[in-house]
């Protein structure tokens, strides 16, 4: 991670009564990302908190759902990223246009994890004069988000602490290739009602965990939940929001922070 690639941050910084959030633009191959760190605005001097890298849904970087949910993450104890996997010029305005996005992603693996090696690298670099301890970075993501973290996992990198996916893909063409090389703690958060996500892909994400040999990893499977249990604006059949299961597994999050990024209670 400690790549220290060039960054201009955009010089418009938002400022709320309780976080800051800074527009954050970068390239890969001549294209224009943009993601957004948010941190709190009332931070004593010399403080450096734990970073968290957030994969959004499929809707990309910018919907306020985004921001609202990273505001509610970073609290007084987190500085977060929201990365994006898009690139500036793709900005869903609905589920049709988010699925030909997250598609055209989920289609490219190696696109997918470049770009996410590319979020966590910009992310080192933003800790250049923001408050971010890099020896304490977790990674989260939601639905597409959170199969786009375990794919990067299989990279096997250990630049982050650890991973925790939401209402993630669980399988896809590197799975079984790849699976042995997962080196950080994984904590998988499903819906055991999820359609989209069904039990052959968890069965099969076992299996392959499993045989791998894969060291540290935990999957929680919630009773009642579908896809995107954790998404207040999510209200059809197969994609709704689950408050129960939502304060669960955000809990659960918090657990698994403590724990790989050596927090004090």
């Amino acid at each position: 991670m400690k790549t220290h690639l060039p960054l201009l941050l955009a010089s418009s910084i938002s400022l709320s009564a309780e976080f800051i959030k800074e527009a954050v633009p970068y390239e890969i191959d001549g294209t224009t990302f943009q993601g957004h760190l948010i941190y709190s605005s009332d931070l004593p001097e010399d403080t450096n908190l734990p970073g968290i890298l957030m994969i959004p849904n499929w809707m990309g970087p910018d919907t306020q759902a985004t921001h609202e949910k990273a505001k509610e993450i970073a609290g007084d104890e987190f500085v977060v990223f929201i990365a994006d996997m898009y690139g500036t010029e793709v900005r869903p305005k609905d589920g049709k246009e988010a699925g030909a996005a997250a598609g055209f992603v989920r289609g490219d693996r190696a696109l997918m994890r470049e770009r996410a090696q590319k979020a966590v690298d910009v992310f080192d670099e933003l800790a250049k004069g923001h408050p971010i301890d890099l020896d304490k970075t977790l990674a989260i993501g939601f639905c597409f988000g959170g199969g786009t973290l375990l794919e990067y996992a299989r990279t096997g990198t250990e630049d982050l602490d650890g991973i925790v996916s939401f209402h993630g893909d669980l399988v896809s063409p590197t799975l079984e290739a790849d699976a042995a090389k997962v080196k950080i703690p994984l904590l998988i958060l499903h819906g055991a009602a999820d359609p989209y996500v069904p039990q052959a892909h968890v069965h099969q994400f076992i299996s392959a965990m499993q045989t791998s040999g894969v060291d540290d990893w935990q999957l929680v499977q919630f009773s009642s939940a579908v896809h995107s249990f954790t998404d207040p604006t999510a209200q059809s059949d197969g994609a709704r929001y689950h408050e129960r299961t939502a304060k669960r597994a955000f809990e659960m999050m918090d657990d698994f922070a403590e724990e790989v990024l050596d927090l004090e209670d």
